[in-house]
């Protein structure tokens, strides 16, 4: 299915804080888990898009995403369900396409008035909320209601998030929790890949993971195992 996204961030937030303002205002929490994805690049490259296999916990999901700007409607989607994590990344594999990154982070779901609240941690980086609605209006609407001001948000996808705290992600082959940093031994430049596709293992210099979230009530779905 092919959509644009409207959403927007408030960067640096304390999760406990912000899930008490949610729940305050009537958001309704939805659940906690971890989420892992491969980041592929298309055939051939093209600047702004990617494809993204996803483990979100409760469905496996296929997309190519396209960034056209920084703005609340800049991200465009095309998706769909598949079956198995891993059988799927195999399957990309026997087609051309070679992972350049592995990713996983961490999040805790609300909903209020239909609007998707997300409370994001990523290792290496402070904490972050997603807002994200079916129009531009409901996500200033639902901003409105936590009393987060416009000027305080920002509609950047996560790699200039992580390029606002000194973090190259493109250079990151593999990034979990308990995520440290060595320079590369082979001489290339972050993110080139080898001849045959592989990566060598590329970690930041600082830890700065942020590990979890607390639970706020409500039933906690299983989280799944590891997964842009």
């Amino acid at each position: 299915m092919h959509t644009i996204e409207y959403e927007a961030k408030v960067l640096g937030i304390d999760p406990d804080a912000m899930a008490e303002r949610i729940k305050a205002a009537g958001g309704i929490f939805q659940g906690e888990r971890l989420m892992r994805r491969y980041v592929y690049d298309t055939v051939p490259p093209v600047r702004g898009r990617w494809v993204r296999l996803r483990d979100s916990g409760g469905a496996v999901t296929l997309c190519v995403k396209t960034i056209s700007s920084d703005e609340i409607d800049g991200t465009r989607e095309t998706e769909t369900t598949v079956g198995s994590f891993d059988d799927t990344h195999a399957l990309l594999g026997l087609m051309g396409l070679t992972h350049r990154s592995y990713q996983e982070n961490r999040r805790s779901s609300w909903l209020l008035d239909g609007v998707r609240l997300e409370i994001d941690a990523w290792p290496g980086i402070p904490p972050y909320l997603e807002i994200e609605g079916d129009d531009e209006d409901q996500v200033w609407a639902a901003a409105d209601r936590l009393a987060i001001l416009r000027a305080d948000l920002t509609s950047e996808n996560t790699t200039k998030v992580f390029a606002r705290y000194g973090i190259d992600l493109d250079s990151i082959d593999d990034l979990r929790f308990g995520w440290t940093s060595r320079p590369r031994a082979d001489g290339l430049r972050p993110g080139t890949r080898r001849p045959g596709g592989d990566h060598d293992q590329h970690r930041n210099r600082h830890r700065r993971g942020h590990e979890g979230l607390t639970r706020h009530g409500g039933a906690r779905p299983d989280p799944a195992r590891q997964d842009h």
